[in-house]
């Protein structure tokens, strides 16, 4: 169940990805909601009472109005739209007479920054230059390569805790192995994408596994704050949402910075 769990995800981004842009907007809107979904319900507790429909509505929203903006479909106007919205949800806790309002309104800010936003970066990452599929791709590619080695590495190797607070398992020979790993990945994107030189696709791996491993990290945190072992179970022998994405929610935001610099 687990391998084949992991082949349909697989699949699916992927294959969202190369298919064209639509089937990307609509697969990573979907994820994007489902997300910030998982993350209320985490965090919801006797003191935190988002709902979860507004959290899952203004993450699709985000992502759709940064998929209009960046593919030029229809710039601008759904950030308006967005922006009304948060200001009708903040309005709205004075009428919702809870106890902790301030706790509602800064869970539901940190769902829309730390887990909506990262994924409306994706379509500007998408869009660098035209449509660039395989630049998207090389996300998601470079994060599993360096997940596989860092996790084989760590394995054989392992003894050096690079975080035992938070992630006993990890290992500082894992995290070199799959740094390592990782430029295999870099060196093939360079071959498909001769516009960005060797060398940028060894920095842009490299930025993937630094910051990556920091949202792995950060969302290890947030599942041992609120005490459970995996977001949910929307992934037969995977866990949740977040818990497959949970490297992208650093590396994309830092990967879009540095794509600008590259293009822009």
């Amino acid at each position: 169940m687990r391998t084949l769990s992991g082949i349909l995800f697989v699949t699916l981004i992927v294959g969202s990805i190369l298919l064209n842009h639509f089937t990307f907007a609509a697969v990573f809107a979907l994820i994007s909601g489902l997300a910030v979904l998982e993350f209320h319900k985490l965090t919801n507790s006797d003191r935190v009472s988002v709902n979860l429909g507004v959290g899952l509505f203004g993450a699709l929203l985000l992502f759709l109005s940064s998929f209009l903006h960046a593919s030029e479909i229809l710039p601008g106007v759904g950030y308006s739209i967005y922006g009304f919205y948060i200001v009708i949800v903040l309005v709205s806790e004075l009428y919702r007479k809870k106890t902790n309002p301030l706790h509602n309104w800064a869970y539901f800010i940190m769902g829309q920054v730390f887990i909506a936003l990262p994924f409306s970066l994706l379509p500007f990452i998408a869009y660098i230059s035209g449509y660039q599929p395989l630049v998207l791709l090389a996300v998601f590619v470079t994060i599993w390569v360096n997940d596989t080695g860092a996790y084989l590495f760590g394995v054989t190797l392992g003894k050096h805790r690079l975080f035992e607070r938070i992630s006993p398992k990890k290992s500082w020979e894992g995290f070199f192995g799959g740094a390592v790993v990782a430029l295999l990945s870099g060196y093939v994107f360079s071959l498909l994408i001769p516009e960005i030189s060797l060398i940028q696709w060894f920095m842009f791996s490299e930025i993937i596994v630094v910051f990556g491993t920091y949202g792995d990290l950060i969302e290890s945190l947030l599942k041992r704050t609120v005490n459970v072992k995996d977001s949910g179970t929307i992934i037969p022998g995977h866990g949740g949402i977040l818990d497959r994405f949970d490297s992208m929610l650093l590396a994309a935001p830092v990967i879009f910075i540095y794509l600008n610099f590259l293009f822009k």
